[in-house]
């Protein structure tokens, strides 16, 4: 048989902190009172529209250059609640699409949550369920933090497991706030296990904003621990990353996979690249933070931009005879 004969698919599975992602309605449980139209940020109506815009926009984009059509999965960090996830899916990139919602609320402190859309018409959810991390602070209370997300479906014939992360930030510092994301990524490895004792093929992706650069002892612990590979390892440099800080590139945001991606049979889901979706037109185009993301606010300026961090994604390719 030739090569003429075989029948590739690639899907695209991507990962967006959307920095923020508000509606500009108040919620008594959530801590939203900087997003609503009177706070000092002026969080409108039309500026929330503008947002969507933007951000179906990016979305529809990420892998289709490869694909012809927007990405199968994305995993989704910095969510208030479901009913913006419904307003994204609508926004008008991603409308002519048949895009489904997995969203939990959590007990987060900024009252934002992870989530995962995905294309339903390549994609077949089969379950869902959130994971807590618990964590204290210094006087021994319960610290609230983001939940886990995981989502196993169908992809393609072969039974996919999708694991969701925003691990606790950087804003007590680096080192200080440390044990916390260590804590985060033994939960993962927690996750990991359970799919593996009930099937010790599993194939599993885990994404996410990690606050913590691939070289970081979390992220080492989860790959090794995890069993994971990371494409993503080699992709920060001095001039590259998917966010910014004091104009010194991180790579916080990134999707690991269980080494089974990488076998070969026909039919089989394989791993084919990844990489940093920052195309120009997501950047800053001028100034000081020129080329880094275009966000939308820095600190209580508007900006208008899309989102202060960059997507990742991989593709991931099967052939049929």
């Amino acid at each position: 048989m030739n090569s003429q004969d075989l029948n590739t698919m690639t899907y695209t599975v991507a990962f967006y902190n959307l920095e923020n992602l508000f509606d500009i309605y108040n919620d008594a449980t959530k801590h939203d009172n900087d997003f609503l139209p009177g706070s000092d940020k002026r969080w409108t109506k039309k500026r929330y529209d503008r947002k969507l815009f933007k951000l179906g926009q990016v979305i529809s984009k990420i892998g289709f250059i490869d694909t012809q059509k927007p990405p199968t999965i994305i995993g989704l960090a910095e969510v208030e609640n479901k009913n913006v996830l419904q307003d994204l899916i609508e926004s008008k990139d991603l409308e002519p699409f048949d895009y489904g919602i997995v969203h939990y609320n959590s007990q987060d402190e900024r009252g934002i949550d992870v989530a995962l859309i995905y294309d339903k018409t390549d994609f077949t959810v089969e379950n869902s369920k959130t994971f807590s991390v618990y964590l204290e602070d210094e006087i021994g209370d319960q610290d609230y933090t983001r939940d886990i997300l995981l989502v196993s479906g169908i992809l393609h014939s072969e039974k996919v497991h999708c694991i969701v992360n925003h691990w606790p930030s950087r804003r007590e510092g680096e080192l200080e706030s440390m044990p916390k994301r260590m804590k985060a990524s033994e939960k993962v490895i927690e996750i990991i296990n359970q799919l593996k004792s009930e099937d010790p093929n599993a194939k599993i992706l885990v994404m996410g904003d990690f606050n913590d650069n691939p070289s970081n002892e979390s992220i080492k612990l989860l790959s090794n621990k995890g069993e994971l590979y990371n494409p993503m390892e080699t992709m920060l440099s001095y001039s590259r990353g998917s966010s910014n800080h004091n104009f010194k590139w991180n790579l916080f945001d990134q999707i690991l996979f269980s080494t089974n991606f990488f076998e070969t049979q026909n039919n089989k889901l394989k791993f084919d690249s990844a990489d940093i979706f920052d195309e120009k037109f997501l950047t800053q185009y001028k100034g000081k933070y020129k080329g880094q993301p275009f966000r939308t606010y820095v600190g209580k300026k508007y900006k208008g931009g899309y989102s202060d961090h960059f997507p990742v994604y991989v593709q991931l390719n099967t052939t049929e005879a």
